[in-house]
């Protein structure tokens, strides 16, 4: 049973309220953004243009370099009288981006979170475990605000303390987690190491994002944790989780909320519109974000659109499991390899746990790419190595010049249990 209504509206009802909104938007970025008013009369869009959401390929895009240079508050739509909440962008370099929100635009963040948690068999029931972090990353209050919408319980642990959060899983009984893919692959490998069995445990969903992952990764969550494992994505610029989330029913996509957010996607080179179904550079208008109105950002997300009816009976378009990014893009020898191309090579063998290392050196005038995995208990390590280099050897146009297999746990973990995946030397 959806949230809202609006989660079922037919796509004629739901195009004639994104093009209102959009026109809307349009004109609060023109009217109270000078960034904006500036970039639409060089672009010779006025908001009264707007009458169709397919008027949005006229509008100018917006960067993560724009929200630098507009720093701190250059992009605000409002005055800081108006300002209910600032966030802040997190894990980047240089200046980070500042979002602002006004006190509607905190309700439509906790009303679409609802809506995402709903979508994921969360229900007022429940009691969600949430170890997003708080503070100006927005999972953590974002989550934790849903939550309250909903009318569902929350602990809010924040992230890292493992061994306190698999405590509370089996001492208050959490229904839900929330936290990062692989966080939850290391609460399972800490949870037997105090001899806890979380299979056992009432915990039946893991919330699952902030980070790019593969199926053979959430296969491997369901498995070692006993849940499902529900994809969402979001994003502080445009208002932090709650942008799509899958839903538990069907599990294959994850449904953008389209009354609020307008997703595109683009080519990254040419940023001319894709064909429905090709994978490219998700792109995100704000359709209803008062303090800080968006047109058209380039989120650096590598995924797919489809606007197919999903079983569940949503009909918001579906956006493809994220996996990779544009900025992440490796050029090894002249040839272009993404992260994410190896990691659902590797993932998907047999005896390889899910946690690998990439190494970019250079010697002399050549590249090379080293590459470390992890073999699960048991598994021979000369049969995994093998077994990796013919899959990439069949797959990648370039090969990794080396691979070494160590134990389970042998590659170094972050305190919050999260492994850096490439590490580029040259």
């Amino acid at each position: 049973m959806p949230y809202d209504d609006i989660e079922t509206a037919p796509r004629g009802d739901l195009r004639d309220l994104q093009a209102e909104r959009l026109r809307d938007a349009v004109e609060n970025a023109y009217e109270n953004v000078p960034f904006y008013r500036e970039r639409l009369d060089e672009a010779g869009v006025a908001p009264a243009d707007v009458d169709s959401p397919d008027d949005v390929r006229e509008l100018p895009f917006t960067t993560k370099e724009d929200f630098r240079e507009e720093y701190p508050d250059g992009l605000f739509a409002v005055d800081h009288a108006d300002v209910e909440r600032i966030h802040a962008s997190s894990g980047t370099t240089g200046k980070p981006k500042v979002v602002a929100y006004t006190d509607d635009d905190v309700q439509v963040w906790r009303e679409v979170m609802a809506r995402s948690l709903t979508a994921a068999g969360v229900s007022a029931d429940d009691m969600v475990q949430n170890a997003y972090g708080y503070g100006l990353f927005t999972g953590g209050l974002g989550i934790q605000a849903g939550t309250e919408e909903l009318g569902a319980g929350v602990i809010p642990i924040g992230g890292g303390d493992t061994a306190r959060q698999i405590e509370f899983l089996r001492d208050l009984e959490s229904d839900v987690l929330t936290c990062t893919p692989s966080y939850a692959l290391y609460l399972a490998e800490t949870a037997r190491e105090m001899g806890v069995d979380v299979r056992e445990l009432p915990l039946e969903t893991v919330i699952i994002g902030a980070e790019p992952f593969t199926e053979p990764m959430r296969e491997e969550i369901e498995r070692e944790l006993g849940v499902t494992a529900v994809d969402i994505y979001g994003l502080s610029e445009i208002i932090g989780p709650g942008v799509s989330i899958e839903c538990a029913e069907v599990q294959d996509g994850l449904h953008v909320w389209e009354d609020r957010f307008l997703p595109e996607v683009v080519d990254p080179e040419t940023g001319d519109p894709v064909e429905e179904g090709e994978r490219g550079e998700l792109v995100l208008t704000t359709l209803s974000k008062d303090a800080l109105p968006v047109l058209r950002y380039r989120t650096g997300d590598i995924t797919t659109l489809t606007r197919d009816p999903c079983d569940c009976g949503r009909t918001h378009a579906r956006m493809g499991n994220v996996r990779g990014r544009t900025d992440d893009l490796l050029v090894v020898r002249g040839i272009n390899v993404y992260p994410s191309q190896i990691e659902s090579v590797v993932l998907d063998l047999e005896g390889v746990a899910p946690q690998y290392r990439i190494d970019i050196r250079r010697e002399g005038r050549l590249d090379t790419l080293e590459l470390t995995v992890e073999r699960r208990e048991g598994a021979d390590t000369d049969d995994v190595e093998r077994r990796v280099r013919e899959a990439l050897d069949s797959t990648l146009d370039v090969s990794p010049d080396d691979v070494t297999v160590v134990p389970p746990d042998g590659i170094e973990r972050q305190a919050t249990g999260k492994v850096q995946r490439v590490f580029d030397h040259r």
